[in-house]
Order: structure tokens, then C-alpha cells, then sequence
């Protein structure tokens, strides 16, 4: 049986390399932060953030709608400043996506659903650009996953087979849309898994 040769690894970020940008658990932790009402803000969160992720609005736009609708205590830039200060790395898959790229000659490629702005202030922050070869970021390509679109653009800026490529996300439902285009997928629930299916599949 002839060992397959894998070229190209797609990589969500959040919640596997690092912590999600703007979910559900930070919105709770930041309206007691703050004391915003978290159910005006989640029914605002929830008609404009599609909008804000594939970047039609900005992050200003997006936060004076969600947050700054009525006077605050607190200025637009002492809330950003809290927002981007919650990311955290996940060190260990960092390291190994650094690994595995260097013992095996892989592109690395970004497929993320996120917003222009956060997306750029941790790329910053974690050196990603030292990680990743490209950015398929729904802020940037208008697009967000599970629409195949993304997933095919990916596929067309990488100039990779499918059956070149192995994809990690931490949502099933979005390994098995890139399943089908014919891209292996690794549904990523922690790190010692990960690693081991990822050496399974580029060792052979």
C-alpha cells in the first residue's frame, strides 16, 4: 500500500491554537465585567455579528451597536483593550504545528471564521505569521465557514490536492463539510489526540 504524501495542513485557530475570540463564555464573563445586560447584548450580538465576521462593518461599527447603544462608563478603547487582553495561546499545539512543519515540509494555512480586527491584533499578538503561510480569514475573503466557498478557496490559494491536504477543527460539523471536497479531517478535542492522529497520518 502506497503511503499517502501529505503537503498541506489547514488549522482552525480558535479554541485550537488559541482561546475563542468573542464566544458565548466571553461575552458572559465580559458583561459582569462591565455590568451590560447580557441579554440586550446577546440579541444585539446575534443580529450583527455575521455581518461584523465576514467583514462588512468594522469592529468599532459592530461594538457601538452591541455595547455603546446608550451611554457608558467605560470608553470604546478600555473595552477593546479588555477584549484583545483575553486571548490565551495554547501552548503545546503551537509548538506542535511549529514541529510538524518544519520535520515535514507542510504549508500551514488558517481557515477561521473571524473578525478583520481580531484576527490582525492576534496574529500580532501570538506571531501567527511565523506559524501560517496564509490567512483564509472570513473577515478578510467575505465568507465564513461551513460554506463550502471558504473551504474551496482555501484549497485554490494552497494549490493543494485534497487528498494532499488534513484539516483540524474543534467543531465536527466543519471537519466533515471539509470531508467533502475530499480533504482528511481531524476533529480536534485535545491536544495528546491531535498530536497522535496528525504523526498517524503524515508518518504513515
Amino acid at each position: 500500500m502506497t503511503q499517502q504524501n501529505y503537503t498541506t495542513l489547514f488549522l482552525d485557530i480558535g479554541n485550537v491554537l488559541l482561546t475563542n475570540g468573542w464566544d458565548h463564555q466571553l461575552r458572559h464573563q465580559t458583561a459582569l465585567k462591565f455590568a451590560l445586560e447580557e441579554k440586550e447584548m446577546n440579541a444585539r450580538h446575534s443580529l450583527m455579528f455575521d455581518t461584523f465576521e465576514i467583514g462588512k462593518i468594522s469592529l468599532d461599527d459592530y461594538l457601538n451597536q452591541v455595547v455603546f447603544y446608550e451611554p457608558r462608563n467605560f470608553t470604546l478603547a478600555e473595552f477593546k483593550h479588555y477584549l484583545f487582553d483575553q486571548a490565551k495561546p495554547f501552548t503545546e499545539m503551537i509548538e506542535l504545528v511549529k514541529k510538524l512543519k518544519k520535520e515535514f515540509g507542510l504549508k500551514v494555512i488558517a481557515i477561521s471564521n473571524e473578525g478583520k480586527e481580531l484576527m490582525v491584533q492576534r496574529a500580532k499578538t501570538f506571531h501567527l505569521k511565523e506559524i501560517f503561510d496564509s490567512f483564509i480569514c472570513s473577515g478578510f475573503v467575505g465568507l465564513r465557514k461551513p460554506d463550502p466557498a471558504i473551504f474551496q478557496l482555501a484549497l485554490d490559494i494552497s494549490q493543494a490536492l485534497p487528498s494532499e491536504a488534513i484539516y483540524v477543527d474543534d467543531r465536527k460539523l466543519l471537519v466533515e463539510r471539509m470531508a467533502t471536497l475530499g480533504v482528511k479531517g481531524i476533529h480536534h478535542l485535545c491536544y495528546e489526540e491531535t498530536k497522535k492522529e496528525l504523526y498517524q497520518l503524515l508518518v504513515g
